[in-house]
């Protein structure tokens, strides 16, 4: 299959050529991006790694089993591949901005009344906005739609439901961006803890 994207010249068509079994390439496939120094720095598209690598800012650490043709080579589509150059990332010491996404994350994307675990969630107000609870992250937390619309405009107590925990802001985590991805067995080498 040749794949043509408009924001790549024609010298950098690429036709993708699946050698897998079960495994398809796309370019927005995930491929694990390391600093120069093996740490886990980003998970970015195969497209983006590509540029990376024949620019020479990168180095494959990991293939899949599928190749990918280009007008000069044949390469094995990268899964995991390492910067030549080091990323200085500062994680500050406070937590981080609140937002609907870390707040999912922070819960483990799991309902914190129910204890169901869903990509579907819902954002609650612990003390409803409508009786001016704060927007903090001591007052939201992860809830399914389910336990959002149960618990409606009122405290849980008054709903008579019950928190799995109090909620605090998330400590600063240089992993979290691995947190709730599907990762490769490949990847699995490169992440300090057992997943």
């Amino acid at each position: 299959m040749v794949i043509q994207d408009k924001s790549l010249g024609p010298e950098e068509l690429l036709e993708l050529t699946q050698t897998g079994q079960n495994d398809p390439v796309y370019l927005h496939d995930k491929v694990l991006v390391l600093n120069l120094n093996y740490v886990p720095i980003n998970i970015s598209t195969l497209k983006r790694s590509l540029i990376l690598i024949s620019k020479g800012k990168a180095e494959i650490l990991e293939c899949r089993d599928a190749a990918i043709h280009t007008i000069d080579d044949d390469v094995l589509a990268p899964s995991a591949i390492r910067l030549s150059y080091m990323v200085k990332r500062s994680y500050k010491k406070g937590p981080c901005k609140l937002s609907k996404k870390e707040v999912f994350l922070r819960d483990n994307y799991t309902c914190q009344y129910c204890s169901k675990k869903s990509n579907k969630m819902t954002i609650d107000h612990v003390i409803p906005r409508k009786h001016n609870g704060p927007n903090t992250w001591e007052n939201v937390v992860t809830a399914c739609s389910p336990c959002n619309l149960k618990k409606a405009a009122r405290s849980p107590d008054q709903a008579q439901m019950k928190l799995l925990r109090e909620p605090k802001p998330p400590q600063p985590n240089p992993y979290r961006l691995l947190q709730n991805q599907t990762l490769r067995d490949e990847w699995k080498v490169y992440i300090p803890w057992d997943c």
